[in-house]
């Protein structure tokens, strides 16, 4: 009940939801929106939606700016045909008030396009009163839309409902309730956008890492209609090409947490309490969810929940929301030990097959079910030459390889399993998860390569090692039985190992050494954020502070080049020339990239305990 009134009282008010649109402005919970569009007459065309990171050459550009999570203040950079624009939003007691800048001159001037109609099938009726004046009637009662400005028709624009249109040679306002006008938006503007970096700079030097962080997870946050929820799924380009959303299971994980660290509890609890919901079906939590009503009943993704939930509860300490949802973690906990486990107590990825019938479940149609690629999907790292021609049980239904990454992340979801378990008084289900930890850490030892110094995956039908490396195989580093001499190998010989991973641009997804690596082909030796925080994590409960402060250094270093330049937030990162949009299947504004200047944020202090045990 607490769950369902606080999604109740999230949604209410001016949101940037509307997926196709960054320029769409809802509210909420009617479905009312104001969407803002262009026609430019050098060449004719009209821009009707507006989206961070397309690739083609005619395409918009955007430059997304500051985000609130509250609203309080929005601002992006807009490059379309031969124009520049700068469209910003801040509330007037609960109004919407937006200004949109031209920052070019147009030899003729561009026409801006206010379309309103009711979004997602919801009642209403809007109409055009004047040329500067609209009217909508809906369920939560009428609102009045003003746009400042000279009035300007072309009835010859590809919109279907109705809109205001006003000349763009100047500064144009568009609000609700009450007209106002540019220099009176300016002042609010202002004063809003102060408002809102000055909470930033509390985060002092790592301030542009906080603005960051938030701008990119604020710009990617939708609102689902098909289950009446908000979410943010990795990015706006992704969600329209499968239905509306997509939901990745570590990914929204990561995003959960990256809310919590925003200081925005509802997105928090929204993103981690809905990916688990996606599992409810098949009895774990899935790689993915489209909107379209695809699911991966076959496989999973790496088990951090647990930990994600742990760090969320560090931060705002309310025990219904670890009872919301500590079922749903232990029972994909009991999965991957009944499903995943090799006889040493190690953990291998795997793919099961789909039953024929399965619910409403739909059948994901690739080759890779129960087969090799789809348990290399399972890992997340999906093309990884680490799992490269690697034999597959199709009766175990599981790589013939114990992985170290793993089993070191299950490892650690046991651990903070036992910790929220404690929190809410379920003692009792402590001692198998003690269980179930001891024998993935006795698992994990067998791994131990002493005259290398390091962790390796093993093949379970030679016994022998793999020598293919990631940054997963530092995820040993979540076992108590690593000890300080073996950490400090492992750093030494590994980490700062120019050969393996250590770089300018760090950490790369395979070994510098692996052939694969020149290709800087998605897994094949790109830089990850989710890899850079997952090992991070895993060093916070060890001595290796001198790794700590590089990763970090390292984590910022990338994350920083493409942001200052571009203000992209990549899906993955070149780690020879530490670019994103040198490769098209690097998404430019991908939610986990914001991990990075978590990474950065947390060893500035401004993060205390992230990683380590709860203090219950």
């Amino acid at each position: 009940m607490q769950y369902d009134a606080l999604k109740k009282s999230y949604q209410q008010g001016w949101h940037t939801w509307n997926n196709r649109s960054v320029l769409s402005h809802v509210h909420m919970p009617d479905g009312l929106a104001v969407n803002l569009a262009f026609k430019e007459y050098a060449n004719g065309q009209y821009l009707k939606e507006t989206l961070i990171g397309r690739f083609g050459e005619s395409d918009e550009k955007v430059f997304p700016g500051p985000h609130a999570f509250d609203e309080k203040y929005t601002c992006l950079t807009l490059q379309w045909q031969s124009m520049e624009i700068m469209v910003e939003s801040t509330l007037r007691d609960g109004a919407l008030v937006l200004l949109a800048t031209p920052r070019k001159k147009q030899i003729k001037p561009a026409m801006l396009v206010v379309e309103l109609g009711y979004l997602w099938g919801r009642k209403g009726r809007v109409e055009a009163v004047s040329g500067n004046r609209a009217e909508a009637h809906g369920p939560e009662g009428e609102t009045e839309v003003f746009v400042s400005g000279a009035a300007m028709t072309d009835l010859n624009i590809p919109t279907q409902t109705a809109f205001l249109s006003v000349s763009f040679s100047g500064p144009v306002c568009v609000a609700t309730g009450a007209a106002v006008s540019p220099e009176e938006a300016r002042s609010l503007l202002d004063s809003a956008r102060d408002e809102v970096r000055a909470r930033h700079e509390q985060y002092g030097a790592s301030s542009e890492l906080y603005a960051a962080m938030e701008c990119a997870l604020a710009w990617d946050t939708i609102y689902d209609p098909n289950h009446d929820r908000v979410i943010s799924p990795v990015s706006r380009l992704w969600s329209i090409r499968n239905g509306g959303y997509v939901l990745f299971c570590w990914d929204t994980f990561f995003a959960s947490c990256i809310a919590a660290v925003g200081e925005s509890k509802e997105l928090a609890y929204f993103n981690a309490r809905e990916i688990l919901r996606e599992g409810e079906s098949v009895g774990f939590v899935p790689n993915f969810a489209y909107a379209t009503g695809q699911i991966s009943a076959d496989r999973s993704q790496p088990p951090v929940g647990s930990a994600m939930v742990r760090e969320i509860y560090r931060k705002y300490r309310e025990k219904w929301f670890v009872e919301e949802m500590y079922p749903g973690l232990l029972a994909w906990n009991e999965w991957f030990a009944s499903n995943r486990s090799a006889a040493s107590g190690a953990l291998c990825w795997g793919s099961n097959p789909i039953p024929v019938q399965y619910g409403n479940v739909w059948e994901y149609p690739h080759h890779g079910v129960n087969g090799r690629f789809g348990a290399a999907l399972e890992s997340g790292m999906d093309n990884a030459p680490m799992y490269d021609d690697v034999p597959f049980d199709g009766e175990k239904h599981m790589l013939m390889l114990e992985d170290v990454g793993l089993t070191g992340m299950y490892i650690n979801d046991c651990r903070c399993l036992i910790e929220l378990a404690r929190v809410i008084g379920r003692e009792t289900d402590v001692p198998a998860l003690e269980a179930r930890k001891d024998r993935a850490e006795a698992g994990l030892e067998g791994l131990w390569d002493e005259a290398n110094g390091f962790y390796y995956n093993r093949h379970t039908d030679t016994g022998e090692f793999s020598r293919g490396l990631s940054p997963f195989n530092f995820l040993a580093l979540f076992s108590d039985r690593v000890a300080p001499e073996r950490q400090r190998r492992m750093a030494d010989e590994h980490y700062y190992n120019p050969n393996e991973f250590y770089g300018d641009w760090m950490l790369p997804a395979c070994g510098r050494n692996e052939p694969a690596y020149r290709e800087q082909n998605y897994w094949r030796g790109r830089v990850w954020a989710p890899l850079n925080f997952l090992v991070y994590l895993a060093l916070q409960n060890t001595e290796l502070k001198d790794v700590r402060d590089d990763l970090a250094r390292k984590s910022e270093t990338i994350f920083m080049k493409e942001w200052t330049e571009l203000h992209h937030v990549h899906e993955n990162y070149n780690s020879i020339t530490g670019e994103g949009c040198d490769a098209r299947n690097s998404d430019k504004f991908y939610h986990w990239g914001a991990l990075l200047p978590v990474i950065g944020i947390a060893q500035s202090g401004h993060l205390p305990g992230l990683g380590k045990p709860l203090d219950v």
